[in-house]
């Protein structure tokens, strides 16, 4: 194993891979890409293991195993030609929900294939029952848009027409979705002229054993972190609320087992699917065990499929964390995923107190929308995403307003916002005492208030934590929750989706319709507080007073402490 070029190679694929991310953002037509970037860009060889990835969307990275795998069976490289690009968004093919679109184009060098090229991309609007893709009250795969197995896009470098007239044709947002798909192929091309600059400089030789080398080299650096485990059993659960079907929770458990230098999550534990979104496939189960493995380790072991070999997951068919179809499934990979990543950390707190944080929001908000725009004479369609705080943890507060953990998403400028569609944002800030009291408090939501102005909207939305706050740990206390709340344009009174429109759940929900003059006000869970409320200094009290952090009723009420 040569390090040096090992390293130096490793470098420059992940590189290219953020090239091709950054080319993707500023390429792309809707604010999910390049405002929200809600996206990866990553680099596999022949057999479909992942050999490099930029650090754009944790769930689509933990995803990639399972997705590039089963692309590959169903295309051995073998059978595809330069200048083919594949196109994916089948969850029950490996995908992770319907929106998001994997897009797949073979590297060759002198005539060979050494690997892939991919680019997973949430597209805004797929079709189905709702404007926006997250209708939160789907009962079956096919009320949540179009799938599309495996197919050529482009074939030896031309567009199959056939394909991009069905996709174009079954969405409300053509021009945008054109757009979009186009931005992902000019990622692939970018990507695919950089590895052709590497392999003309190192050549096949070399590529090939130094990716044989670099996944060998990050699974001894995941087995290494994982040895300073202590052995043991350790388990963890909590609950997503509801699914927009039924008004009950359903739970999420896990058993971790640490023996030596492998993990194995176990949920076996966890309820059946739901009728409702909330289900999870089997790559959104991986992907959140991955994703809690590496918050839980060294951040500097380079992602790729090396690394996520001493990590195995048992998860039911028929349950909540392996969905069976053709059950609906688009909530599993933003709400799901991140109460299922969480329940790992939780779990491994047990045994690794120092490395855990407590509960974040665990939620994107997901409040979606569309309709006819009068002053663009077209079709809108949007995903806006929101986030809440993280946990507290063993040596400092949790962040405030920060995406979920299967995110790493930004949210949408105001400006851009009131610019591309018919709201107007009346206010937009922190929620004071909403992060979880503790040693280390956690983190903080955030609120916002749209006004619908020239035209009817019709909304959904996906999100959790209305109910259940989130967890903390050792001692600390529990989050707040957040809250969807409708004021009519001729009422002055606040009030859920469950009073102001008759639906089952407040966080999940089809189709409502916003009419010029009415407002939804939007707000997102505080993060779970570590260690015990009186053991926070008073200097950090005061301070969070200071700044609007805590309110003097929330230092009374939490901490004991008067102050003015």
């Amino acid at each position: 194993m040569d390090m040096v070029t090992m390293n130096i190679l490793d470098s420059t694929m992940v590189s290219i891979c953020r090239e091709m991310g950054i080319s993707l953002m500023k390429t792309s037509y809707s604010t999910i890409f390049n405002e929200g970037l809600d996206f990866t860009c990553a680099l596999a060889d022949t057999n479909g293991d992942m050999i490099a990835v930029a650090e754009f969307c944790p769930a689509m990275i933990g995803g990639m195993p399972l997705l590039i795998k089963t692309c590959a069976e169903e295309f051995p490289i073998n059978t595809l030609d330069e200048g083919d690009v594949l196109i994916h968004n089948d969850p029950y093919r490996g995908g992770l929900h319907v929106p998001e679109h994997t897009l797949f184009k073979p590297f060759f060098h002198n005539g060979q294939p050494l690997g892939y090229l991919v680019c997973i991309g949430h597209i805004a609007e797929v079709g189905g029952m709702v404007p926006g893709g997250f209708a939160g009250e789907a009962t079956e795969i096919f009320h949540e848009g179009l799938r599309v197995p495996p197919i050529k896009i482009k074939k030896a470098g031309k567009d199959v027409d056939a394909v991009w007239k069905l996709m174009l044709a079954n969405v409300r947002t053509p021009r945008h979705n054109y757009g979009d798909l186009r931005a992902m192929i000019g990622a692939l091309d970018l990507g695919e002229q950089r590895m052709t600059e590497l392999l003309a400089k190192y050549g096949e030789r070399t590529f090939k054993t130094t990716c044989h080398d670099l996944m060998e080299y990050s699974e001894r650096r995941m087995r290494a972190e994982i040895s300073n485990f202590p052995d043991g059993h350790y388990s963890f659960e909590d609950s997503v609320e509801n699914d927009g079907i039924e008004n009950k929770a359903y739970l999420l458990r896990v058993d971790v087992f640490v023996q030596d230098d492998e993990v194995v999550a176990d949920f076996s534990g966890s309820a059946a699917q739901a009728l409702g979104p909330i289900n999870a496939t089997l790559g959104v189960t991986w992907s959140a065990t991955y994703n809690a493995m590496f918050h839980m380790t060294d951040p500097s072991i380079p992602k790729n499929s090396g690394c996520f070999r001493p990590i195995r997951i048992v998860a039911a068919p028929g349950s909540v964390t392996n969905v069976n179809y053709p059950a609906p499934e688009v909530a599993g990979n933003t709400e799901t995923h991140p109460r299922l990543a969480a329940i790992v950390i939780g779990a491994l707190a047990e045994c690794m107190p120092e490395r855990a944080m407590a509960s974040e929001s665990g939620t994107g908000g997901n409040f979606v929308f569309g309709g006819y725009h009068p002053e663009h004479d077209e079709y809108f369609a949007c995903y806006d995403l929101m986030s809440g705080g993280w946990g507290g943890r063993s040596y400092a507060d949790g962040n405030d307003c920060v995406i979920a953990i299967n995110g790493n998403c930004r949210f949408n400028p105001v400006e851009v916002f009131e610019t591309r569609f018919p709201f107007h944002v009346e206010d937009i800030a922190m929620t004071p005492d909403s992060g979880g009291a503790g040693a280390y408090r956690g983190g903080l939501g955030y609120h916002k208030t749209l006004r619908a102005t020239t035209t009817d909207i019709t909304a959904s939305q996906c999100t959790d934590r209305h109910y259940i706050k989130t967890w903390a740990l050792f001692g600390g206390k529990e989050g707040g929750n957040g809250a969807t709340l409708i004021q009519n344009k001729d009422r002055a009174d606040w009030r859920p989706v469950t009073e102001a429109f008759g639906k089952v759940s407040s966080s999940k929900y089809s189709n409502i319709t916003l009419r010029p003059g009415d407002r939804v006000r939007l707000s997102v869970s505080g993060g779970g507080g570590y260690g015990r409320p009186e053991d926070r200094e008073r200097e950090m009290i005061e301070e969070d007073l200071r700044e609007g952090y805590i309110t003097p009723k929330g230092a009374r009420h939490d901490y004991g402490v008067e102050m003015d």
